[in-house]
């Protein structure tokens, strides 16, 4: 989960831009509501409720972020989440990260999404994007290839990742659509190199860079051997300490153990 919130702190200094090269980290550099929405969805794994209890009561622990939350958010937030708004945003999508190491098997995790997105964001779009976010990073954690994991999510989800990165940040343009991000997201994982490049592409495609970088930076800290310690010092004195807590207690939960490659397929 660290490298999601490393990708949404570093993409939230280059909203917007297009820019190739760039300081990962600046006075700049702040985690958003992405970051809460994680921490929401960990704590659910870790302690039960309801989904929408939880997002509701992370926006009530921290309601003024740096940044702010997207209206239809705090609305529904505000009525305990009693009803679903049907969002295909992409914020509905990057909850989904912890989804990813809670479950034995990808029906089990496509099926847990669902339900996170359901609540708030169930739009077919809304639940495709979280679906597709944690069983990008699913597939990932269980070391399946980057051929495995384009073909697998091109079957399942109908994505398109023959195009190359450079034709896409040409074309991309800002969005804050599960459909427009999450696709690009895991593209940008898949051109990749390592897990820095990753969030470089992520951000350089010029769009809601907080979003994608998260959304690529968690496929990332699962499929590669490391994440920069420098980094992961940086992200961590970000967060405060219940924060960190509860973070402890899901990797202690949920992330000791790598599920194989043939436990990948439902």
């Amino acid at each position: 989960m660290l490298g999601a919130i490393l990708g949404d702190a570093i993409g939230s200094a280059y909203q917007r831009s297009k820019i190739q090269d760039f300081e990962l980290v600046t006075l700049d550099s702040h985690w958003t509501e992405n970051t809460i929405f994680m921490l929401s969805t960990a704590d659910y794994l870790l302690y039960g409720g309801e989904y929408a209890e939880s997002y509701s009561r992370w926006y009530g622990w921290y309601p003024q972020i740096e940044g702010g939350y997207n209206n239809s958010f705090s609305e529904w937030a505000k009525t305990n989440g009693a009803k679903p708004y049907y969002s295909c945003r992409n914020d509905g999508a990057v909850r989904a990260v912890p989804i990813a190491y809670a479950f034995d098997n990808l029906k089990e995790v496509m099926e847990e999404a669902e339900r996170s997105a359901s609540v708030s964001h169930n739009h077919p779009e809304g639940v495709k994007g979280a679906q597709a976010t944690a069983a990008a990073i699913f597939l990932a954690n269980a070391k399946a290839s980057k051929e495995t994991i384009s073909e697998l999510l091109t079957s399942i989800f109908g994505y398109n990742f023959k195009v190359s990165y450079e034709t896409l940040q040409q074309s991309y343009r800002y969005s804050t659509l599960a459909a427009d991000t999450v696709e690009a997201a895991i593209l940008a994982f898949l051109h990749s190199k390592d897990f820095e490049d990753a969030i470089r592409k992520a951000v350089s495609l010029g769009g809601d860079a907080k979003t994608l970088a998260a959304i690529t930076g968690g496929i990332a800290e699962a499929f590669y051997p490391k994440v920069p310690k420098s980094l992961q010092n940086w992200a961590w004195e970000q967060l405060d300490e219940g924060q960190q807590d509860l973070i402890r207690e899901f990797q202690a939960e949920f992330v000791e153990e790598v599920p194989q490659v043939n436990r990948v397929a439902a």
